[in-house]
């Protein structure tokens, strides 16, 4: 099940990429899927597909909220924190963690350390004076 996952996955950046949902387009996207190597690490659970794609889901509006805050009120401090990846993430699932924190527009990650840490820079709205 989640080999389809990951096929999902890379057709949805293929055409977020390419923004043509021309046949001509598909047929090159299907192509260009089945192509790219598969990693033989192991297999996410399904649950945590899953629970990914409904933290997407859940991010969007978020987005928009965030958007509204750093356009009325001023986001002046800053921070860098290091965030432990959550246990068993294949690298697809790593890919959608970090896809997610990037999405809002008060975080995004710096830096992916093997070790298993992402940097992520914050901004905050700071003190009133």
């Amino acid at each position: 099940m989640t080999g389809y996952l990951n096929i999902i996955l890379r057709l949805t950046i293929w055409f977020l990429l390419t923004a043509d949902l021309s046949w001509a387009n598909i047929l090159i996207g299907v192509g260009v899927t089945l192509l790219l190597p598969r990693g033989v690490t192991n297999l996410g659970l399904l649950k945590d597909w899953l629970r990914t794609l409904g933290e997407v889901l859940v991010a969007i509006p978020q987005a928009y909220k965030e958007a509204f805050e750093i356009m009325v009120y001023p986001h002046r401090e800053e921070t860098v924190v290091l965030e432990r990846v959550k246990p068993r993430r294949t690298p697809s699932l790593i890919f959608l963690d970090i896809f997610l924190i990037t999405f809002t527009p008060k975080t995004i990650v710096q830096r992916y350390h093997n070790q298993g840490w992402y940097e992520v820079h914050y901004i905050q709205r700071g003190k009133t004076p």
